[in-house]
């Protein structure tokens, strides 16, 4: 661990949090500069708790892989391969159906496409299909005119943005994520995990109750609430081997924390330039912001990142954003400290974003500053 005097506070938080019993396990780490400030971990990876939550624990962060996403996204921008503002068609030509034509990248990675979720009965076990799904979203008409409004697109979001850099770079984004990002920065970051490493997965305890949607109608039940809204059928290996984008990352807190301390520190990672500044700011700039069609919360939305502003759930920064997932883990950066940080754990809330675990342990870091 990566303790010192200086986050007391948050040291004493994280473990009161343990003992109380709101967590299972659970790390949290900062990172400023490149230099890992905090990283505490703590509690046990098993629910019959008899494994110990230590540094090589992997953690399912749900849709905090976006942020992965959204990175990936962001190299293409930048190395001129991928404009935000050209049509999903123009690499996509079947997604041009059923009204879609107009719709820009930078609106489907914003959550403007107006897929939330697949309105046709489908068997839950399809979505390990990729091309099956991607040509039923081809296909679907938009649930909301495209551009007009934000609806969280919880999984469907990775088979977009994951179908149109397969599209433009030629490989899957897990196979991008290993051989970018991982393996020659040494991140422990998974997108389709192979069978060696599911001993080090985290068992999750569910969430005792339902999240909060609010007021149900057809587009919050497509994204969330019918029975094939999300993967299943297919049990938990399949689910951990295969590539969702949106939605089956496993991760350390440390690997995520400093991924997005390219995106705080003007794209610079380990001394390297892996994104221009002017990539990370087209990236984290605001597309959309407003009432959100699936999350009961006014919501600004970059390409791919949930800005900070107006719901302040990553600590104080004005111009923060990361990203959320379902059970509490966040990861976020933070451009105006050089910041970063991230909240994994395997006891889940159902909080939608902002569980209050991570935002006390954010609160507090940022008081030590």
């Amino acid at each position: 661990m990566i303790a010192p005097p200086q986050f007391d506070p948050v040291r004493q938080i994280f473990d009161a949090a343990l003992e109380a019993g709101e967590e299972l396990g659970c790390r949290f780490t900062l990172v400023q500069d490149g230099e890992v400030l905090l990283d505490l971990w703590g509690g046990h990876a098993d629910r019959a708790r008899t494994r110990a939550f230590d540094e090589r624990t992997l953690t399912p962060v749900f849709s905090t892989t976006k942020a992965i996403a959204a990175v990936l996204i962001a190299r293409l921008v930048d190395a001129g391969k991928l404009t935000y503002d050209q049509t999903v068609a123009s690499v996509w030509p079947d997604f041009a159906q059923a009204g879609k034509g107009e719709i820009t990248v930078g609106q489907a990675m914003s959550h403007q496409a107006g897929l939330s979720g697949i309105v046709e009965e489908i068997d839950p076990a399809l979505w390990f299909d990729w091309d099956a799904v991607c040509a039923i979203l081809a296909a679907q008409a938009p649930l909301w005119p495209p551009g007009t409004a934000s609806g969280y697109h919880p999984i469907t979001f990775g088979y977009i943005s994951g179908e149109i850099f397969r599209r433009v770079d030629g490989r899957t984004m897990g196979q991008a994520l290993r051989q970018d990002f991982a393996e020659p920065f040494d991140l422990d970051l998974w997108i389709g995990l192979p069978d060696a490493q599911f001993p080090r997965v985290a068992e999750l305890e569910r969430p005792t109750r339902f999240a909060d949607f609010g007021k149900l109608d057809a587009i919050k039940k497509a994204a969330f609430l019918t029975k094939w809204a999300a993967p299943g059928g297919r049990g938990g290996d399949v689910w951990r081997r295969a590539e969702i984008p949106s939605a089956n990352g496993h991760v350390t807190a440390l690997a995520m924390a400093r991924l997005m301390g390219l995106m705080a520190c003007e794209g610079r990672l380990d001394g390297r330039t892996i994104l221009s500044p002017e990539a990370v700011a087209a990236a984290s700039a605001e597309r959309i912001r407003g009432q959100d069609k699936v999350l009961p919360f006014e919501i600004s939305w970059a390409a791919g990142f949930m800005r900070n502003v107006p719901n302040m759930i990553y600590g104080p920064g004005g111009v923060s954003f990361g990203h959320s997932g379902w059970g509490g883990s966040c990861a976020f950066a933070d451009p105006e400290r050089r910041l970063s940080g991230a909240y994994v754990m395997n006891k889940q809330s159902p909080e939608l974003i902002g569980d209050a675990r991570a935002v006390r342990l954010i609160q507090a870091a940022y008081a030590c500053l």
